[in-house]
């Protein structure tokens, strides 16, 4: 082996254990940020598969069903007819948005109690986006103009 080749052994060695690191850094990263959007009913008929998973699940929230409590609330999501007890238990509380018959999503994981524990919460009012009724624009009034020759 050249002296060329010895001194640059390093350097690739190198190089690959850094890629290398940097590889299943993204890969763990990824698998644990990672979560399934699932409906309240595929969610209860997921069996064990259900506990390990971190899930999305959306639904409309239960009216009179949310109880806060700091930046913590309880709440039903509805979906279809069927229910699904929510734990809220985040950093930030939720969202003004969320409130009775609101759209919202839940991030977080199914319990073996058979309450879904979020630490995320989005929720959106269908009211608030829904367009405004617009009244039709009153006529006006044509101005008649007047049309002057083109000077030079």
């Amino acid at each position: 082996m050249s002296t060329a080749t010895k001194s640059r052994a390093p350097i690739i060695l190198a190089t690959v254990v850094i890629l290398a690191t940097v590889g299943y850094l993204a890969f763990t990263g990824v698998q644990s940020n990672k979560s399934y959007y699932v409906t309240i009913s595929e969610l209860q008929s997921m069996g064990n598969k259900a506990y390990v998973r971190h899930l999305r699940v959306a639904g409309n929230v239960a009216p009179g069903s949310i109880k806060r409590s700091g930046t913590n609330a309880n709440f039903v999501l509805l979906e279809q007819g069927r229910k699904l007890q929510v734990v809220y238990q985040g950093s930030e509380p939720p969202p003004d948005t969320f409130k009775d018959d609101a759209q919202a999503l839940a991030v977080g994981m199914y319990g073996h109690d058979g309450v879904f524990h979020a630490t995320q919460l989005q929720a959106k009012c269908a009211s608030k986006y829904a367009p405004k009724d617009m009244k039709p624009l009153k006529p006006t009034t044509s101005a008649t103009a007047t049309v002057l020759p083109a000077t030079r």
